[in-house]
């Protein structure tokens, strides 16, 4: 009696199949594809960490554009970046945005001396400030309150991951829907 082995015969087709699909699907989802302008929402690098504002205007994001890690500004409105002089320094990394109700405020995470702090962006004074300078331990997840006056984050500075929530104070400029709109 003849004894039947296989021969991988049923695996050849499916074999070129693979191969005939995956080189369709490179094909389709060529360069020419994905758009070249670095001002547009969508690029060829890595974009990550969406925050929208309250109004849903305003899209920041951490970007890999041109090599650089960076947190951008995208208005959904008018369909362009945002120009936001003073928010990236030079060799640091900023990430986890987060935007108060018309985009005003950004919190987000930076480094300083090489430890995690939350900053504090201004988009109509164009400044930056480091609002969390004396925190022990490490910080993350940052937010903002919708009209900029509360920021809450992430602590392990008592060995536990813990939230504080930080006053900005009375006497700051809020963020209010019915306020002058930041440029």
């Amino acid at each position: 009696m003849k004894r039947l082995t296989p021969k991988l015969w049923l695996q050849r087709p499916i074999y070129w199949s693979l191969v005939f699909g995956f080189s369709s699907l490179l094909l389709s989802c060529g360069a020419s594809e994905i758009p070249l302008r670095t001002t547009s929402l969508n690029s060829r690098y890595t974009e990550e960490q969406p925050a929208l504002s309250g109004n849903g205007r305003f899209l920041a994001f951490a970007s890999n554009r041109n090599g650089i890690h960076q947190l951008l500004v995208y208005d959904l409105q008018e369909q362009r970046l945002v120009n936001t002089p003073g928010l990236n320094r030079p060799r640091t990394i900023a990430e986890s945005p987060s935007l108060s109700y018309t985009g005003r405020y950004i919190a987000y995470l930076t480094s300083d001396q090489g430890r995690p702090v939350v900053a504090l962006y201004d988009r109509a004074t164009q400044q930056s400030q480091v609002i969390t300078p004396n925190y022990r331990g490490w910080l993350r997840n940052p937010d903002i309150s919708l009209d900029g006056r509360y920021i809450v984050f992430e602590t392990a500075s008592r060995g536990q991951w813990d939230i504080e929530v930080l006053d900005r104070g009375p006497n700051i400029e809020l963020d209010i829907p019915s306020g002058a709109s930041v440029n």
